[in-house]
This record gives structure tokens, C-alpha cells and sequence, in this order.
């Protein structure tokens, strides 16, 4: 059975950093798309940033690009989501998700697996 653990969020200033960890577990991920995605309140879910788990390709959000990295530990079966210059807007609940990258890796339709997120907030 996949899991999938997020942890990092947390409250940061307009400004600062944090680093959301996604630890994967359950199967073999070796091909599969690692995506993270977010949720403001009162908002739809939204694509941030994903990874394919061999490290081969990555794609961002524009509005997350050039601030967010993602990236994945193989051996550690772990995806990170490193983020800087935070903004207020930023603020939602984090979600990680996999998928076995059949279909189009923004969508969230197309991840069959979920973590249960993590709380970021970004104070202005």
C-alpha cells in the first residue's frame, strides 16, 4: 500500500524558507511523477511543482518559479519541496502526491496517491 508523509510546513515570515519533505513508501517509485500540489482556503487545489522520481524532468507552477525546488533523495525514498522568498499568497495546505506519470503531470486527476498535507503559513 503506497503512503505518502508530508512534514515542514509551519509559520514563516513574508520572506522566509521552509523545506516540506514527502516521505514515499510502498511500492517502487522508480519512473513514477512525484507532484506537489496546494490548497488555499476557499480555493481550488493547485499545481506547484513536480518531479519525474528518476530526476530526469521537473516542471513548476509559474507562480512558483524561480522561489520553489524540488527535488527527490532515491535513496531515502523522499521528495523535497525547498521554498524561499515566501509570499502571503503562498499560504495553503500542502499536499504530495504520486503518480505513475500516464497522463498530464499538472493535473491532480492524474495522481492516484495522497498524502494528508501540511499547514503552510506566511505571515506579511
Amino acid at each position: 500500500q503506497v503512503q505518502l508523509v508530508e512534514s515542514g510546513g509551519g509559520l514563516v515570515q513574508a520572506g522566509g524558507s521552509l523545506r516540506l519533505s514527502c516521505a514515499a513508501s510502498g511500492r517502487t517509485f522508480s519512473n513514477y511523477l512525484m507532484g506537489w500540489f496546494r490548497q488555499a482556503a476557499g480555493k481550488d487545489r493547485e499545481f506547484v511543482a513536480v518531479i519525474r522520481w528518476n530526476g530526469e524532468w521537473l516542471h513548476y507552477a509559474d507562480s512558483v518559479k524561480g522561489r520553489f525546488t524540488i527535488s527527490g533523495d532515491n535513496a531515502e525514498n523522499t521528495v523535497y519541496l525547498q521554498m524561499n522568498s515566501l509570499k502571503p499568497e503562498d499560504t495553503a495546505v500542502y499536499y504530495c502526491a504520486a503518480s505513475t506519470g500516464l497522463a498530464s503531470a499538472v493535473a491532480g486527476t492524474s495522481y492516484a496517491w495522497w498524502g494528508q498535507g501540511t499547514q503552510v503559513t506566511v505571515s506579511s
